[in-house]
């Protein structure tokens, strides 16, 4: 830091016997490169006292060392034995203890959290007290409470608990739509229960989504170090306020990588404000299933690069269904807003309230078409709308109806089946090499020409052996046993 500042002092000295370099230009050189570590000791000193530390007990029934278990679902244990727990790339890292009998009795974690109310509101992450039995906030000063879960929601990853209190500190919202990639940015937590570590960074990127992380993904990416214990903490602007709540991290080896994943304060502010005046969650949904697009299919739809989203089905009865939205029709803005993801726009139309009103602009065979529509209340889990069209399957993998119009653009001709459009990361359909866009054209020996068919006959499989999938891609047709 010193020495970038010395080289930041040396250009304003150069840059100042320049005949075109004023006084005032020099100053705000000087005041730049001053400010920042300035800044940085500013946010801590106001951030601190607000961020806690977060210790879970359940005391169920554990599995054996180095398994899964109910608190510990990605299996990334401590057990020094366990190989496979480094295997995990994307690594939640709320820290969990395991061993031998004691294991078997009670587990305890530790995380992160932060108020956000002078009574004692605390954000978290979902994971980090799901099923819990015992919830310990434990303040920077040592001083510790009794918290309580207030609501959950599984969507986004964010649980708010509360202690008993009067005139804490607490910590503001930002708005982590205005956050810019290269932004510095700062994180505090109890990384491995070192409390009140802070570390700094800069927004790697904004929107990142497909991760399997949560049903609502629209992450704010970080190089900042964060580490096991983290999860939970808040990610913080210049301002000292909450632009996001870590969450994930990528990793080989389980600790920091200069990859990191929070939710963004716009989307935890608008969970806790639901949960504070209601107790639940309501979200929107029109009833579409979206395939992003790209080179190829942007070629085959007659679109000069990838833009919008892809229409891949459209459930019927849907809002989108009774507005004539049609498969086949690609969105490229909602709003007037321009379409980026797939997960941009999932988690716009879901963090809406029901009944809301959205314009869509469309493409439809190549022309421009705006249909208006009314959101309806989703009442379930909200993923994508896929959820209520395909259920969850052994294979780890969506699938879609081929229409004709599809088939034609992607070169099926009188080939039957169902169009994958999705393949979860770590999944079996993925260790097999299914891949997005390929055609499953019969399993076990038998045809499937519809989803009802598809979830019928991988129902009905024998989960003992081997299952049997005939799938084409492309030119070539091959058969493919997945081991369940």
């Amino acid at each position: 830091m010193i020495s970038n500042i010395k080289k930041q002092i040396v250009i304003i000295a150069i840059a100042s016997s320049l005949p075109c370099f004023n006084t005032f230009a020099a100053e705000a050189l000087m005041t730049q490169a001053l400010e920042r570590p300035v800044s940085f000791t500013q946010v801590a000193k106001k951030a601190i006292p607000a961020v806690v530390s977060i210790r879970v007990q359940e005391t169920k029934k554990q599995s054996a060392r180095g398994e899964k278990s109910k608190t510990n679902p990605w299996g990334n244990s401590d057990s020094e034995d366990d190989e496979s727990s480094t295997a995990d790339f994307w690594h939640r890292f709320f820290s969990i203890p395991f061993g031998g009998k004691e294991a078997e009795k009670s587990s305890v974690g530790q995380a992160s959290g932060f108020i956000v109310s002078p009574d004692g509101h605390i954000i978290t992450n979902n994971h980090v007290v799901q099923d819990s039995d015992e919830i310990i906030v434990t303040f920077n000063d040592g001083e510790e409470f009794l918290g309580k879960v207030i609501g959950q929601d599984n969507n986004t990853d964010i649980a708010l608990i509360k202690i008993e209190g009067t005139d804490l500190p607490f910590l503001k919202f930002g708005n982590s739509d205005t956050l810019e990639v290269a932004q510095w940015i700062m994180a505090i937590g109890t990384p491995f229960g070192l409390k009140a570590s802070v570390t700094v960074g800069v927004v790697s990127a904004k929107g990142r989504n497909n991760l399997d992380l949560a049903r609502i993904e629209d992450f704010i990416q970080t190089d900042t170090a964060i580490n096991s214990g983290n999860s939970g903490g808040p990610l913080l602007d210049l301002n000292g306020d909450i632009i996001g709540v870590n969450t994930a991290i990528a990793s080989t080896m389980g600790g920091s990588m200069g990859i990191g994943f929070a939710v963004p304060s716009n989307i935890a502010k608008n969970v806790m404000e639901q949960l504070m005046s209601k107790g639940s969650i309501s979200r929107s949904f029109i009833g579409v299933e979206l395939q992003q697009i790209d080179q190829n299919l942007a070629t085959a739809f007659g679109l000069h690069k990838p833009e919008g989203v892809l229409i891949a089905q459209v459930v019927p009865n849907s809002p989108a269904g009774k507005a004539g939205i049609k498969e086949g029709d690609i969105i490229v803005k909602y709003n007037d807003l321009t379409v980026t993801s797939i997960g941009g726009l999932r988690t716009s139309i879901a963090l809406m309230i029901p009944g809301s009103t959205v314009k869509l602009s469309i493409l439809r065979q190549g022309k421009p078409l705006d249909i208006t529509l009314e959101t309806a209340e989703y009442m379930g889990n909200v993923s994508s709308i896929e959820e209520k069209m395909i259920q969850e399957n052994v294979l780890g993998i969506t699938v879609a109806n081929m229409t004709t119009d599809l088939a034609q653009k992607l070169g099926y001709r009188e080939e039957k089946g169902v169009l994958i459009t999705n393949v979860g990361v770590g999944s079996l359909g993925q260790l097999a090499g299914l891949r997005k866009g390929a055609l499953i054209m019969a399993i076990n020996q038998k045809k499937t020409e519809s989803v009802e068919q598809f979830k019928k006959l991988l129902s009905d499989a024998d989960k003992t052996k081997p299952i049997l999938l005939l799938v084409k891609e492309g030119n070539s047709v091959r058969f493919i046993s997945i081991k369940m």
